[in-house]
């Protein structure tokens, strides 16, 4: 048993001064930014080879769109069960697991046909061939990536609680969030280079290999708090500094399992499962479908969407980081870390609104949507830093993975939602001459999202509660 455990009561009280504790915590924060870079990195590959695979494959815009969806269906369900497998791998297996898996789901996108050719001969055998060999076959890599991909969040902010006081924990899920953005700015200056150079095959390649580099300094650098020798005592005194009896009796092996059915009673899990299932499909729509946006409407080559996208991307990351900082103004005033939360997400919820000028101002040149759908975006990753750390807020760290699985389930299932209507409305205004009327209704429930999620999330929960009886 670890030296560190029976001295948690006293180090609740410690000095809770961070000046001088040391800065381990902040080691593992960049292992995870560092895997949700290689995750998103990963996962966007598909989206920015679509204008050449449409072409080789002849795929409509419903063929990518079910392609999409599969990878967000896999994922919702595979969040669901992600969480409670990392509460009960723990972090260090649980995250091991998750980008061996990604990266293998990711790497078998080159051999999409031979995979996809064995999966309709089956579906022939039993009188179901209507799908195309190419389609099925990216939809299996897309599942498998899924699958592996949908223990990421789980483990990052199971990890996050472990190693961060409340008090810091949104801006050090900001800073691991942004590699959402590092990954996305990432994929479309490199994919296109190596697609031109290499071939597609080798893309999905040479991209999925990364993960195992990451695999090594995890398993070198990451174990849980009592247990980990690079930690001073002063800092895991500051990182318990805000640990009540309840979790400290839990840190000591006396906690007891969580049920899905227990958590789902309630009213916090509710609001944050909605706020997901609301805004999550409005990122999934930017990540999946802005490739195919400026070459349906701007007619651009993938090359040429390298800079826009990256800087767009870019934008994206100053919300993340600024998104964890915001809400510490309003919990200096005095509120609670959920309040403070709350108060700085209406105020995010109301940037997306831009997003409505983008396709009146379209005629100006491309940048003009760019530009405004990169500030609607900026303030999605703002949102999301915040809305996961509402959960480590109200549970209890045993809980913490499993209620984010549940709501990353409901955001995946939000995200189907709206890719598979986005490929209808893309297949139907595309057929009648008018794509561009198409993206501007997709954009207008982009910009509106937030604000109906955050109605229904403060009337779940109009003001902070600490889960106490799990």
């Amino acid at each position: 048993m670890s030296t560190k455990l029976p001295n948690l009561q006293q180090s609740i009280t410690a000095n809770t001064n961070p000046k001088g504790v040391g800065n381990y915590r902040w080691v593992i924060c960049s292992l995870l930014f560092f895997a949700t870079t290689v995750n998103y990195l990963d996962r966007q590959v598909l989206s920015l080879l679509k204008p050449s695979l449409e072409e080789i494959f002849n795929w409509s815009n419903s063929d990518y769109a079910d392609i999409a969806a599969a990878f967000q269906f896999t994922y919702a369900i595979g969040l669901l069960f992600a969480g409670r497998i990392v509460d009960k791998l723990g972090t260090k297996k649980g995250y091991a697991w998750a980008i061996i898996l990604w990266s293998v789901g990711a790497i078998i996108h080159a051999w999409a046909i031979p995979i996809g050719e064995g999966i309709h001969s089956l579906l022939g055998w039993i009188g179901i061939a209507a799908i195309p060999v190419s389609v099925l076959g990216f939809i299996f890599a897309r599942a498998v990536l899924a699958i592996g991909e949908a223990g990421n969040f789980p483990a990052a902010i199971k990890a996050t609680a472990e190693y961060f006081p409340k008090k810091e924990r949104s801006l050090a899920v900001g800073i691991f969030n942004s590699g959402t953005t590092i990954g996305a700015i990432l994929a479309p200056l490199t994919v296109p280079w190596i697609e031109s150079h290499l071939g597609w095959q080798a893309t999905f390649i040479i991209i999925g290999v990364i993960g195992f580099i990451w695999l090594f300094f995890w398993y070198t650098l990451y174990d849980e708090p009592e247990k980990q020798k690079r930690l001073s005592a002063a800092e895991y005194a500051y990182i318990n500094s805000d640990v009540d009896e309840k979790e400290a009796s839990e840190a000591a092996g006396q906690e007891k399992k969580v049920t899905w059915t227990k958590l789902l009673r309630y009213r916090q899990t509710w609001s944050f499962a909605i706020g997901k299932f609301m805004t999550d499909g409005v990122w999934w729509f930017f990540l999946f479908w802005l490739p195919a946006y400026l070459k349906d409407q701007y007619h651009l080559e993938l090359t040429e969407m390298a800079i826009p996208l990256a800087v767009l991307y870019s934008m994206t990351m100053v919300g993340s980081i600024a998104g964890g900082w915001f809400p510490v103004y309003f919990i200096k005033k005095g509120y609670t870390a959920y309040d403070g939360r709350m108060k700085a997400m209406l105020i995010l919820a109301f940037i997306p609104l831009v997003v409505l000028a983008a396709q009146p101002l379209g005629h100006i040149s491309y940048w003009a949507p760019v530009l405004l759908i990169g500030i609607a975006a900026s303030a999605h990753q703002a949102w999301s830093a915040n809305i996961f750390t509402t959960v480590s807020d109200m549970f209890p760290k045993k809980a913490v993975a499993s209620v984010v699985g549940i709501g990353g389930m409901a955001g995946g299932l939000g995200g189907v939602l709206i890719t598979k209507l986005g490929g209808a409305l893309f297949d139907h205004y595309k057929a009648l001459g008018h794509i561009a009327t198409g993206y501007t209704i997709m954009f207008s429930i982009c910009a509106v999202a937030y604000l109906f999620a955050w109605i229904i999330m403060k009337r779940l929960v109009p003001k902070y509660k600490l889960i106490t009886d799990l």
